[in-house]
Order: structure tokens, then C-alpha cells, then sequence
């Protein structure tokens, strides 16, 4: 009993270390919208160890393996089905355990580390085989227990459970008819399908139209006021899915850098990063600024004196849609023009042709 307390330790040290290290960085693992995750199936290979009522022999302490399939069906569910093998030894005592159900997890998040509550039941086969006689049974078993998954990256995690399982002793060969194991398991887990991603396509935004000229007069007139404008840059045309890091080449970064070279007067341009809501408040706010400092540092880099320019991160304020799409892939697509970079307070002076 001592071994397998020991080792339920190690593994509950386990999942807190793994939760510490999941909420301590940003990824873009953080909470998703309802319906945001992986739906495909996926296979669970690992090791357990058990420890079975006494009933069974003095000591009866083994090892196995196990392998099962399993599927998210929603928001805070997955079913799991499949069995374990597994055997102890004890001089010519031996003792095999041999079973074959299904499992329902309630997962507390959809996070990186997601821990859960399980409960399920199948069939069991015992055998116990001494120098005087062998008994065996097939019989049906409940169990319950808890654990944890961890995301190493899309298809590729690991799970680990504690569970214990009652079985219904059924036959003449033993004397009792009921019993208790204790399974402790430790695996891998791959998803067979990867998360389908959204396939994002640049757009240029149109420039504004030019306003509509006075008719000539007689006397030159004086240049006409300079006038204001905003850049609304789609980040999906400057960044990647997640990062800060621009794209190359920025056309629309190299026309504003040069218009602002070609008005010194201009100052107190104001570069404003937005994201969408997927993610935590804090992430989101930090994913923004570095957003709004990397397009001030191109500006900068193509000659722009940096005390012209301000930038600040707005994080998921101001949305510019709103939306309520279930699949993960769909809702990132939906929520593109949420994503984006303003330039305000840019003075263009437009010539009369």
C-alpha cells in the first residue's frame, strides 16, 4: 500500500507542477469559447499500477498496461472506452487482472491542463492461481476515480488517473463476492485529427476617395487644411495568428511612413492595437501593445523620428463585430476584424489635379 501511495503522490506533485508552469506563460491554450475544441478522436496507451483487495492473496501488488480510445463530445465532456492488463506475483502465487469498459471524464476546463472527475463501469476477469487450486471469474465492475490531461501541443498530451474500481464477484470459484481494486494509470494520449485552422487572405484596405476639388479661381488660393485620417490595418495582414512578429513585405506600413516623411509637421501620431476576445484579459492586453510597438519600431526603422509616435494596446475593447460561432476554427475567422492595428491623427495634403 505504501508503493502505491508513493506513487499517487508523485503523480498529484505532478499535475500541480504542470498546472503552475500552464498558468504561468501565455500560449495560445487559454480559455476558449464553448465549442472551441478538438473534436477528434484519440488513442491513450499507458501503464498502471493496481492494488486489489487482500481477498485476492497476501500480496497481490502488480503492474500492467492499458489502452484506450476516447472522444470530446462537448464543452466539459469525453468518453473513453477500452481496458487493462495487468499482473502480480508472489513466490508460486499469481494473480491476473483483465478489464474491458467504458468511462465518462467531466473536464473542469478545455485549457492546456485540464483535470477531471471520471466515472464508468464493464466487465473484469480475475484469476488467482496458488500451488492448491486456480480461481477465476468473469464479473461486472463500477468505478470512480479523478485525474488530469495535459496538451503538449495539438494531437500529442498525457493523462493520468487515480480510480477505484468494485467488482461483482460472479461464479462459484471464490469465496467472496465482492472486492475492491485501486488503479492507478499513467499514459500518453494523440489526437488523429488536427484542429482545423481558419485560411486567412490578405486585403489591402482601399484608400479614401479624394475629395472633390473648388473650381479654379482667379487668385492662387492658399493650400487646402490639412486633413486627418485613420489606418485601419487588419492584423491578419500584418501578423500571424498569435504573435507580434510583422510579415514582410508592409506595403501600407511603407505608404504611411512615407506620407509622414513628407509632413514633418505631423506629431502625436497615435498607433492603437486591438485583439479579439479569445483568450485571457491579461494576454490579450500584452499580445496588443507588442502588436502596436512592432508597427511604431517599423516606422521608426523606415526613418520616422520615434518621438512623432505613441503606441498603446487596447487589448479586446472596442470590438468592431460580435460573434457566437461554435466551431473553433469558424469563430477565429468571425472575429478577424476585431483584430487590427489604427494609425490615427495622419495628415495628408491632397493636390488639386
Amino acid at each position: 500500500m505504501n508503493k502505491m501511495k508513493n506513487i499517487a503522490a508523485t503523480v498529484a506533485l505532478m499535475g500541480c507542477a504542470i498546472s503552475a508552469s500552464a498558468l504561468a506563460q501565455s500560449s495560445p491554450y487559454e480559455t476558449p469559447a464553448p465549442g472551441a475544441y478538438n473534436p477528434s478522436w484519440y488513442v491513450a496507451p499507458s501503464i498502471n499500477v493496481m492494488d486489489p483487495d487482500n481477498k485476492f492473496s497476501k500480496d497481490n501488488r502488480g503492474e500492467g498496461v492499458g489502452l484506450r480510445f476516447g472522444k470530446p463530445v462537448s464543452d466539459y465532456w469525453d468518453i473513453q472506452m477500452g481496458g487493462t492488463f495487468s499482473r502480480a506475483h508472489e513466490g508460486p502465487r499469481s494473480y491476473r487482472q483483465n478489464t474491458l469498459g467504458l468511462d465518462g471524464l467531466f473536464l473542469f476546463s478545455r485549457e492546456r491542463f485540464r483535470p477531471f472527475l471520471l466515472i464508468g463501469g464493464g466487465a473484469e476477469y480475475d484469476k488467482v492461481k496458488i500451488p492448491t487450486r486456480i480461481s477465476k471469474a468473469t464479473s461486472p465492475y463500477i468505478n470512480a476515480g479523478l485525474g488530469f490531461q495535459y496538451s503538449f501541443d495539438d494531437q500529442w498530451g498525457m493523462q493520468a488517473d487515480l480510480r477505484r474500481a468494485h467488482s461483482y464477484i460472479r461464479g462459484n470459484d471464490f469465496s467472496f463476492d465482492r472486492a475492491n481494486t485501486n488503479i492507478l494509470t499513467v499514459g500518453l494520449t494523440y489526437a488523429f485529427d488536427k484542429p482545423r485552422q481558419p485560411v486567412r487572405v490578405a486585403q489591402a484596405e482601399p484608400m479614401p476617395a479624394p475629395m472633390a476639388a473648388p473650381a479654379p479661381a482667379p487668385v492662387t488660393p492658399p493650400p487646402p487644411p490639412p486633413r486627418f485620417e485613420r489606418y485601419t490595418l487588419s492584423s491578419t495582414e500584418l501578423f500571424a495568428f498569435d504573435s507580434a512578429e510583422l510579415r514582410t513585405p508592409q506595403p501600407k506600413l511603407d505608404e504611411i511612413s512615407g506620407v509622414l516623411k513628407q509632413n514633418t509637421q505631423v506629431n502625436n501620431v497615435m498607433i492603437t492595437g486591438y485583439t479579439d476576445r479569445l483568450g485571457s484579459d491579461k494576454y490579450n492586453q500584452k499580445l496588443s501593445e507588442r502588436r502596436a510597438n512592432a508597427v511604431k519600431a517599423y516606422l521608426i526603422g523606415k526613418g520616422v523620428d520615434a518621438s512623432r509616435l505613441t503606441a498603446v494596446g487596447k487589448g479586446e475593447s472596442n470590438p468592431v463585430v460580435e460573434c457566437n460561432d461554435k466551431k473553433r476554427a469558424d469563430l477565429i475567422k468571425c472575429l478577424e476584424p476585431n483584430r487590427r492595428v489604427e494609425v490615427e491623427q495622419i495628415v495628408i495634403e491632397r493636390r488639386v489635379q
